[in-house]
């Protein structure tokens, strides 16, 4: 049979149609990740505001195109680092970037339930809360900067006093951030996670942040269920929020005892943990952005302190530990091992 040209046309036409559609076809994009604001070269501008005399506080501006949400965060992060760590003369992680945009750590601060709360907002999913809006700009640090920050960091140590409720963040001589905490119970219980009946009080020992932990699963270490809500200290149910957890080693030992946010502050300066150091959301965010992996840990026991005011006081002996001192054969937190593992740890202090 012969075609005639205009048929030959049509045919032609309709080939390249459906291998484009062929082409196209396994291609199209999953609309979870359309979603989220992928980092692009063409998005950085040269810095133009500092003064020639001086080193350079920054190399470069990126401009965000598409908000972020806490929810795409993380994966935002990675991309903008990978994107500039090899136009840089020195290795860029979230930390330093974070760090010369302090803005960041307040806004992130910010999406705690219970500040939005203050703020006549009722947010039952945090994780769909803007860290980054259209038109933002996040400065990228010179190797100048960046090695200041470094220098602070080596120099940090997150300091708990355990029966003072208190975690300090101490940079040198100078306590540059200090925040409320829960601590552990005086009380020995049976953890379905543990699989044994475990002390529960916060143990102490001084070492580093081992693990970092961004997109924890909540887990009852009661019964070792997971769980994807929360009560809120105002009776309300919400979704868990996203917030990194942070994981020392003690002398040694992975006791399990996180530091992470709790979801309920007003157990905040208790004793009321299954182990963990609990704080508020917002205290959770500022504290993972001065302890990046390796940062030094101090997790001590001491009743006498002196306050603000020069004054000397004695706190309240809230693990018995002075009869504990005096009758060392009584002594579990000294001989205490890790109830979880070396691999496990407890993934929710809530004493359900």
């Amino acid at each position: 049979m012969i075609l005639s040209m205009k048929n030959k046309l049509f045919l032609l036409g309709f080939i390249a149609g459906l291998f484009f559609m062929l082409a196209h076809w396994g291609c199209k994009p999953d609309p979870k990740q359309e979603a989220i604001a992928r980092p692009d070269a063409k998005d950085t501008i040269q810095s133009v505001y500092v003064p020639d005399s001086m080193p350079p506080r920054y190399l470069y501006q990126y401009l965000v195109k598409k908000p972020v949400t806490v929810r795409n965060y993380f994966a935002f992060m990675e991309q903008l680092v990978s994107l500039y760590d090899s136009l840089l003369p020195y290795q860029l992680t979230e930390h330093l970037l974070v760090q010369a945009n302090p803005w960041i750590i307040d806004t992130l601060a910010g999406t705690d339930y219970y500040i939005q709360k203050e703020r006549g907002l009722f947010v039952f999913d945090q994780q769909s809360l803007d860290v980054f809006k259209t038109g933002d700009t996040l400065n990228i640090p010179s190797a100048t900067l960046a090695n200041e920050l470094i220098k602070k960091q080596q120099t940090t140590v997150l300091d708990l006093n355990i029966p003072a409720y208190s975690l300090r963040v101490v940079q040198g001589s100078d306590t540059v951030f200090e925040c409320k905490v829960r601590v552990g119970r005086n009380e020995r219980k049976y953890l379905a996670m543990a699989g044994r009946v475990v002390d529960l009080r916060t143990a102490t020992g001084k070492g580093k942040i081992i693990r970092i932990n961004n997109n924890p699963r909540y887990v009852n270490p009661a019964d070792n269920r997971p769980y994807q809500q929360t009560t809120r200290d105002d009776g309300r149910r919400t979704l868990l929020p996203r917030i990194p957890w942070l994981e020392p080693e003690l002398d040694g030992h992975r006791y399990g005892h996180m530091i992470h946010p709790t979801t309920n502050p007003a157990t905040l300066g208790r004793a009321y943990s299954n182990g963990c150091v609990g704080v508020s959301e917002a205290d959770a965010w500022r504290l993972y952005y001065y302890a990046p992996l390796g940062t030094s840990v101090v997790f001590r026991y001491e009743l006498e302190i002196v306050n603000s005011e020069g004054d000397t006081i004695q706190l309240k002996d809230i693990y018995n530990w002075r009869y504990l001192k005096n009758n060392p054969s009584t002594n579990r937190m000294a001989a205490q091992l890790s109830p979880f593992g070396e691999d496990q740890c407890c993934y929710t202090c809530e004493p359900f």
